[in-house]
């Protein structure tokens, strides 16, 4: 792997103004450090995301170190679906920096109005809201406790979309996150790259490994920020009294911590959550950390062991996987899937593919998703997924939108829930 040697340390809008839509790029921003790799070296092939995919990761990057390649770093996505392909490769070439500051754009994204913009809605309004219904039944029926249930925003615009610039405003919009960008292959040949692109600004690390430090951030229960700023802090302190949230919360923090402790000798969880803003969201979080048993366990085998968790899945994870199959009317791909790099000691960072695009030249196909639990509202979850897509359209430039901006928040369960 080459390595940028330049005696001038690139600053983060430096590497995404090298990020090439029309061969592979991947770029990844924390807020410790970013990264940009370029070129394929090698790539895994048919490599399903349950099937070994650690172990023909290391036997990828072993073959990189017989070529020469020092301390070689896969870089990618894995998907929501892990009977599906992951898409991990060993670049070419590859940039780090810590100067991490973000420029933001001379110029808006896109400078036309609303009015120009197709928006699609799948699956509608009503249909959601019945998926939210239906879940909910089913939890009086079974053993099911909790389902995420997502939508999605097609978008056209009248121009194509400039993903360099796009990128540039989500980070420099989501300082405290991870900002990342992806080139996708076609369906029929891995090894081409066309211009389809997976980009987005997460909050939630899954898992970081460094040296036999394991750090993870689960986050789960929401509500959407207000403009008003006492609203807006009481919304936070409500989340942190929310029954039905915490209980959502929890669920998933015990799934992190069950997946980490075979691999920790040492697994620090704190009794209770905090809150976490980005610039659209509240959100419950607890920062987990540990230490490891085996040394040798990379940040791969960690976060394969973790992913999907409850906080994109559900529980129990095949009952929510079989509700999301049967109620969910579109392809997820990699939305709520993983996305970072591990190099060749097993160090790395892995984030849930959340607050996301797949874009592709005048088009965009937007995600976002909300846990169902007992006492959810068909309604609320509506509108916290509507608040969820802010963090790409206000970054495109064609927000505010009416089903995405709502100030109304409920806060009690409805009569749907039961």
């Amino acid at each position: 792997m080459k390595v940028n040697c330049s005696e001038l340390i690139p600053t983060g809008s430096e590497l995404i103004s090298h990020y090439d839509p029309n061969d592979f790029s991947f770029f990844f921003g924390s807020p410790k450090h970013a990264l940009l790799a370029r070129g394929v070296q090698q790539m895994s092939a048919s490599t399903k995301a349950d099937s070994g995919l650690p172990e023909a990761i290391q036997a990828m990057q072993a073959k990189a170190r017989e070529k020469g390649y020092f301390n070689p770093v896969v870089v990618g996505a894995i998907p929501f679906d892990t009977q599906r392909n992951a898409q991990l490769v060993i670049p070419e070439y590859l940039e780090r920096t810590r100067h991490v500051k973000y420029a933001v754009p001379n110029k808006p994204t896109h400078n036309h109005v609303n009015q120009a913009v197709t928006i699609t809605q799948i699956p509608a309004a009503a249909e959601y809201k019945a998926g939210v219904a239906q879940a909910l039944k089913q939890f009086q029926n079974s053993e099911l406790s909790k389902v995420v249930l997502s939508r999605s925003l097609q978008v056209t615009t009248p121009v194509a979309i400039d993903v360099q610039q796009l990128l540039a405003q989500l980070a420099a919009d989501n300082t405290t996150g991870y900002t990342f960008a992806v080139n996708l292959p076609t369906a029929n040949d891995q090894q081409l790259f066309n211009g389809r692109m997976l980009l987005g600004a997460s909050p939630e690390l899954l898992v970081s490994r460094s040296g036999t430090v394991v750090q993870s951030n689960p986050l789960a229960g929401s509500i959407p920020r207000s403009s008003n700023l006492k609203e807006d802090q009481q919304r936070a302190a409500r989340l942190l009294q929310s029954e039905k949230d915490l209980h959502e919360h929890a669920v998933v923090v015990d799934a992190v911590a069950t997946a980490l402790r075979p691999y920790c000798k040492i697994l620090d969880v704190p009794a209770k959550p905090s809150v976490i803003s980005t610039a659209t969201m509240w959100h419950l979080s607890t920062f987990i950390q540990g230490e490891l048993l085996d040394p040798t366990t990379s940040s791969l085998t960690l976060a394969h062991a973790l992913h999907p968790t409850p906080a994109v899945c559900g529980y129990p994870p095949l009952m929510a996987k079989k509700a999301i199959k049967d109620i969910e009317p579109f392809d997820r791909g990699f939305f709520t899937g993983m996305l970072g790099w591990c190099d060749s000691h097993g160090d790395g960072e892995w984030i849930v593919t959340i607050r996301c695009a797949e874009v592709a030249d005048n088009e965009m196909t937007l995600f976002a998703g909300a846990g169902v639990v007992e006492g959810s509202c068909p309604e609320s979850e509506w509108n916290e997924t509507g608040a969820k897509f802010r963090t790409m359209l206000n970054a495109i430039g064609i927000a505010p939108l009416s089903e995405v901006n709502k100030e109304e928040v409920k806060q009690e369960p409805c009569e749907a829930s039961q």
